[in-house]
């Protein structure tokens, strides 16, 4: 009972400190010198790290992009060209030769430029942990995008580098941005204030059609071919319970105070089952239990030609709470609507990342997000087993998805989990 009291006081101190700080780059703006300056570097230029970078630039007058990083030269090199013709910010994208490397150590040669302030990880997920260290290492302020691992081993190496950020005082955001999301944070205030009573019960859905394929090409070898189609590989993406419904998993986890403690899952893989679509599952459906005994449900797919749904649901005592991305409203209880306007989550938390630099106030979410991530590997480990496993067993487990060696090459893909036959380890 101790340790539940704590991590919902914990809970509730940072969403008001998230709520505190979602106002305060306005303030800095409006006093700081000409010479402050906040210089980002950018490793992994998909769509999500392009994205990244316009939200970081929307964020703060002072952001400069000034280093690119990515495996694929025609990645970096198509980010920035989008970067560069948004008005708004072209003058503020500021990337010579010198400063855009590609190839697997990429990373390492940006994080070498001495005078980043920050830096964006939004490569595949597969790579988060390893890049996340290096940065702490390297005294860099961090936006990770979520998840951060794909396997119990990426998580102990993002916990164990957390402490290290702690100790440097290093600020740490997640991309997780329903965390710094107005609606969001004014309904677990309610929550944990006991708008709908002690929450006993959860579900949470991220229920949608397909997303997009790369398909694969003559000339790409193994490695290239899975790296460029990250989606559809475990070892890359985590699977889309991983990869997506970590954002709802993250909800129930803020809502309950913490992680669970045990799951029991199923899934598999109905529709998408060409090569193409590498060796992940199409849906999901897992049972979670807290440490009260309080149970949450959690369902994800990725089917065409199927109902959507994309929210979380938090059942309580005394009342309910229904959420998603977009509104929050309470039945029961203390009766609630959301009515007011909300900033652009993906703004602010770029917007907070840079307030804490800014006024050196504490501010790392590293050790949350990797919880909220491993419990969505617990939920894919246990659905690909088909046994039900607790939460330490899952952490503990010398379970490592990593490949032989980061280079191109053959690269034989894993077998299709079968529930009941495959083993997690």
């Amino acid at each position: 009972m101790t340790d539940q009291f704590t991590r919902r006081d914990f809970v509730r101190t940072t969403a008001a400190v998230s709520a505190a700080t979602a106002v305060s780059p306005m303030a800095f703006a409006a006093r700081r010198q000409d010479s402050e300056v906040v210089r980002i570097g950018v490793i992994g230029c998909g769509g999500r790290g392009t994205g990244a970078a316009v939200n970081a630039l929307q964020a703060h007058p002072a952001v400069r992009i000034v280093a690119m990083a990515d495996l694929y030269a025609d990645r970096l090199n198509g980010s920035l060209g989008h970067l560069q013709s948004q008005e708004p910010f072209k003058d503020r994208v500021q990337v010579p030769e010198a400063h855009r490397f590609t190839g697997f150590d990429a990373y390492k040669q940006l994080l070498g430029i001495k005078d980043i302030d920050y830096v964006i990880l939004a490569t595949p997920p597969h790579f988060r942990s390893i890049q996340f260290e290096a940065a702490v290492a390297a005294g860099k302020h961090v936006f990770m995008e979520k998840p951060v691992a794909t396997d119990p081993v990426g998580i102990r190496r993002i916990l164990a580098a957390a402490k290290v950020a702690e100790e440097k005082n290093l600020k740490v955001v997640a991309g997780t941005q329903r965390r710094h999301h107005i609606i969001y944070l004014e309904a677990m205030r309610r929550i944990h204030d006991g708008a709908i009573g002690r929450p006993v019960s959860a579900n949470c859905y991220w229920n949608q059609g397909g997303l997009w394929v790369h398909e694969r090409k003559p000339e790409y070898s193994d490695m290239e071919w899975q790296t460029r189609n990250w989606l559809y590989f475990t070892w890359l993406s985590g699977d889309h319970i991983t990869e997506q419904h970590v954002h709802n998993l993250d909800v129930c986890n803020w809502a309950f105070g913490g992680p669970p403690v045990k799951a029991l899952g199923m899934g598999g893989r109905q529709v998408r089952t060409a090569p193409k679509y590498g060796n992940i599952f199409d849906h999901f459906a897992v049972e979670f239990e807290y440490p009260d005994g309080s149970k949450m449900t959690s369902m994800c797919r990725q089917i065409d030609g199927c109902a959507s749904r994309v929210a979380e649901v938090i059942r309580g005592e005394n009342g309910v709470a229904y959420l998603d991305h977009g509104a929050a409203r309470f039945e029961g209880g203390s009766d609630w609507k959301f009515t007011g306007k909300a900033p652009n989550p993906y703004v602010v938390e770029h917007a907070d990342l840079i307030a804490a630099i800014m006024s050196g106030h504490h501010l790392n979410e590293a050790k949350r997000v990797a919880e909220s991530t491993m419990t969505a590997i617990l939920g894919r480990m246990s659905a690909y087993s088909g046994q039900e496993l607790s939460f330490d067993e899952a952490l503990d487990a010398e379970y490592d998805l990593a490949p032989p060696a980061y280079a191109f090459g053959p690269l034989p893909v894993r077998p299709v989990a079968v529930p009941g036959k495959t083993r997690y380890t």
